[in-house]
């Protein structure tokens, strides 16, 4: 099969013929009709992941057919169209017995623990509890945003946030994660403060949802509730000084270089720091009826669809900012 393969970390990809997976007791794999290029592909391009080794092929986010369906797999056949989180959880520890397969200990993820989706084929291991069947309407394009993304920012919003009808809920970075946490929050009622430096990104903000729009959120005062969707320092310094007595602060970006807390604020103030990592395939069914019923419209996040040869560029091109919307590749 093609795949985007790494050799070296920050240098740039290159497409190349590779093995095929093999299909393994407990899991499928998967013929990738369409995936997401995030900025979490590009984290783990410039080393900043530990768990990956060299060479590697990135891509977590994603939607497909099922090709090959290993034993003990039960319900599922070539030819199904899914979806999967990118985290696939073990479905046994404790953890994923009480519903919380998104901080499994046991997890593993495509384009990080292994080889992931900028391929034409894929594994998923854990089939039986990480599966996910599309809706027949939903085109494989949306369906793999949902994986990463718009999954995530779903149960930062809805499930970790618990954004309610008229609160004011800021959002920090308009990339692919802060557009569909507008998207969902202004969906739950809240009034939607959108915060980026990129024009195009506001603007799809405003399509969105988005009731006001910022290129700095520095002087805003008495919020509700705040998300960092990108992963910085100085925006979750932003979003902590945003928050009125009591608010709620939701971390989605990932944070390599660390964060500085003003702790005597959190404590004094009663703020709550929540974390938010991803969403498991059982909860996938309230976010897919929402789409189906119209008061959530994914598809209109994607803003651009690029070819497996594209992909070394558009990862590269991450250095330099994240384009306005969704980037979908094809394999």
């Amino acid at each position: 099969m093609r795949a985007v393969v790494v050799t070296e970390y920050g240098v740039l990809p290159v497409v190349q013929e590779v093995a095929e997976p093999e299909v393994a007791p407990g899991s499928v794999v998967l013929k990738v009709e369409a995936t997401g290029l995030c900025r979490s592909d590009w984290h783990g391009w410039m080393g900043h992941d530990s768990d990956i080794v060299l060479p590697h092929v990135p891509g977590h986010e994603l939607a497909g057919t099922v090709a090959a369906v290993g034993a003990g797999v039960d319900g599922w056949q070539v030819g199904d169209r899914v979806t999967t989180p990118f985290i696939c959880a073990c479905g046994t520890c404790e953890q994923c017995l009480a519903g919380n397969q998104q901080v499994c200990p046991n997890q593993l993820q495509p384009g990080f623990n292994y080889w992931g989706s900028f391929a034409e084929y894929v594994a998923i291991p854990f089939a039986q509890v990480n599966l996910v069947r599309l809706p027949d309407a939903m085109d494989f394009g949306t369906a793999a945003g949902l994986g990463c993304r718009f999954a995530t920012s779903f149960r930062a919003v809805r499930q970790v946030g618990q954004v309610q009808p008229g609160e004011t809920a800021v959002v920090l970075g308009c990339g692919g994660v802060g557009l569909s946490a507008v998207m969902i929050a202004a969906a739950a009622g809240a009034r939607v403060i959108a915060v980026d430096t990129n024009p195009a990104a506001l603007e799809l903000a405003r399509q969105y949802g988005a009731a006001e729009t910022l290129t700095d959120a520095s002087e805003l005062r008495g919020v509700d509730i705040t998300f960092d969707a990108l992963g910085s320092n100085e925006l979750v310094q932003q979003a902590l000084r945003a928050l009125r007595p009591r608010g709620r602060h939701v971390q989605i970006g990932l944070l390599p270089d660390g964060v500085q807390l003003d702790v005597g604020r959190l404590i004094g103030q009663e703020l709550q720091w929540l974390g938010s990592h991803g969403m498991p395939a059982h909860a996938y069914p309230e976010m897919l009826e929402l789409v189906a019923a119209g008061n959530l419209n994914p598809a209109a996040l994607i803003t651009r669809t690029i070819s497996l040869d594209e992909t070394p560029a558009a990862l590269a091109a991450l250095s330099h900012g994240t384009p306005a919307g969704v980037t979908v590749i094809t394999p």
